[in-house]
């Protein structure tokens, strides 16, 4: 059975979100969820758990290049904890280091200056996440 695994890439104007599947270790850029100083709307929130049904979350970890935290690392697991709360299903924190400069040269290759709008490159980044997780499964 595959499992579905929603992916969050936070920040504090915007969050982005990406659908993975376990079987295939495999996510897709989904969308990017505006966000007021890191809370998003939780009701757009509630309809991407409601629409997907996720087994698990993984929330990236912005950490210092050197693997240390920082103020935005706290606010991330803010947020992993408050989808926890919110919605009752199992939340992980991912590595997130280099993913956004990961995205953006991914997008740019894809689609050009065209392809580098905020939203997707958060959802893209959110995919990079999801797929870091599955490598750090698997292998």
């Amino acid at each position: 059975m595959s499992d579905t695994i929603l992916g969050f890439d936070f920040g504090t104007k915007a969050i982005g979100v990406a659908i993975g599947q376990s079987i295939t270790g495999t996510a897709q850029p989904l969308c990017g969820l505006k966000a007021n100083d890191g809370i998003p709307n939780w009701d757009e929130v509630a309809k991407l758990f409601g629409e997907w049904q996720p087994s698990l979350v993984v929330v990236g970890l912005p950490l210092n290049m050197d693997g240390t935290e920082q103020e935005l690392t706290l606010r991330a697991r803010k947020f992993a904890n408050r989808l926890h709360g919110r919605f009752g299903v199992k939340v992980v924190t991912q590595d997130e280091r280099l993913t956004t400069t990961d995205a953006k040269a991914h997008l740019f290759e894809r689609r050009g200056f065209r392809g580098l709008k905020k939203h997707a490159i958060d959802a893209t980044s959110a995919a990079l996440i999801l797929e870091s997780y599955f490598e750090s499964l698997y292998g």
